[in-house]
């Protein structure tokens, strides 16, 4: 088991490119797939063209443990997703009969009918792994280390929690943090000094807005590694520069 997994995100669509739909999936997959010690190091928003889509399949499923695609799996003329994965793959995106059979029963009972458009929904890279569950009837699937996600986010979170069970696990990654009234320049150096003595603890510093609801600190700063003792420690050594200024801190 390594101790990091890395994981790269690839959000499909032009209506993200055009600001028109606001991503809501990116954050949920990171936190998601960080409690289980894969650590998103990648991630790129991509429009609905194929070269492009199996271009940037290819590079990343070769630099990362995973790979996880949103969206261009539904039924509408621009959902090349699965035919753009199939290439990438070199293969042919195919009919999945079990995947047809569900959709029509489902629509069946509504009495909708099953178009040839919504039948593209039924197709995915051959030699794909189906990924169902009890939620959604259309389910994600795995080609390689590539995972294959909607867009929807009600809909992807299902298809995720369907793939959480199939993924290998690294060490937890936990979080620690402190709140200061301090600003960056004037902490800078002592936090430079602080990460080179941790290199297995990445350390963030994010400024707060005034009208936040932590508003009364300038700076948050969040510690991230797999040990939980070192980033105590971490911890306080950013309280410590913090009081050696004479700046007010405190550990969360």
């Amino acid at each position: 088991m390594k101790n990091t997994l890395t994981a790269a995100v690839i959000l499909i669509g032009n209506e993200l490119l055009s600001g028109s739909i606001e991503d809501k999936n990116l954050s949920h997959i990171a936190k998601t797939l960080e409690v289980r010690g894969i650590r998103v190091r990648e991630t790129r928003i991509i429009p609905d063209i194929e070269n492009e889509i199996v271009e940037t399949v290819n590079t990343l499923r070769a630099k990362h443990d995973y790979v996880f695609t949103t969206g261009g799996i539904g039924p509408t003329h621009d959902d090349i997703t699965s035919d753009s994965i199939a290439a990438a793959f070199g293969v042919k995106n195919v009919l999945v009969q079990d995947v047809f059979d569900t959709i029509q029963t489902y629509l069946n009972s509504k009495g909708v009918e099953f178009t040839p458009a919504a039948q593209r929904m039924a197709h995915a890279p051959e030699g794909a792994q189906m990924i169902n569950t009890d939620h959604s009837i259309i389910p994600g699937y795995r080609i390689g280390n590539v995972f294959v996600m909607a867009g929807v986010p009600r809909i992807m979170r299902m298809m995720l929690d369907g793939i959480i069970e199939h993924l290998e696990t690294g060490f937890a990654i936990h979080n620690a943090y402190v709140h200061a009234n301090v600003g960056e320049g004037e902490i800078a150096a002592a936090l430079e000094e602080i990460q080179n003595q941790h290199p297995d603890v990445d350390i963030g510093s994010y400024p707060q807005d005034k009208g936040s609801s932590l508003s009364e600190y300038r700076v948050i700063f969040v510690a991230k590694g797999t040990n939980k003792d070192e980033l105590e420690q971490t911890c306080d050594e950013i309280l410590q520069a913090c009081a050696n200024g004479g700046y007010d801190a405190i550990k969360v």
